[in-house]
């Protein structure tokens, strides 16, 4: 089975997700930036990927470097961010509905209770599966 690594570039922290050829979310992670390298061996493991699709802001060409000494076979994609963060936000509602009294308030009001980064990443990934499927 083919997976793409989605990446969310960060400062401090950066967006990782695993994401089946579907747009399926396979796994998903945020490693601190400055041990990026480690992070990614573990998030990704023994997992075959079949590209790698990166956001192209904050702090892209630092962990493109890291990604390209990783996986020298794997040339990463850039993606243009532009509201991505409100797309992940989406996003997370959709894969964690609110519960309780929180179902009565409309999701734009809700903050979720986590970092969105990773789901940016899958965003990202998915914004281009999109893309690269009209061209087919």
């Amino acid at each position: 089975m083919s997976n793409y690594l989605g990446v969310d570039p960060g400062r401090s922290k950066t967006g990782l997700a695993l994401v089946a050829a579907d747009g399926k979310i396979l796994s998903l992670h945020i490693a601190m930036t400055d041990n990026l390298a480690a992070e990614l061996r573990q998030f990704v493991g023994s997992a075959k990927l079949q590209g790698i699709i990166m956001g192209n802001g904050t702090n892209n060409k630092a962990i493109g470097a890291v990604l390209r000494e990783l996986y020298p076979d794997l040339v990463p994609e850039l993606v243009g961010e532009a509201y991505s963060t409100e797309e992940a936000r989406s996003l997370y509602w959709q894969e964690n509905p609110p519960k309780g009294w929180r179902k009565l308030v409309p999701l734009g009001l809700l903050v979720p209770p986590e970092p969105l980064d990773a789901y940016a990443a899958v965003v990202q990934v998915r914004r281009w599966l999109k893309k690269h499927e009209e061209m087919d």
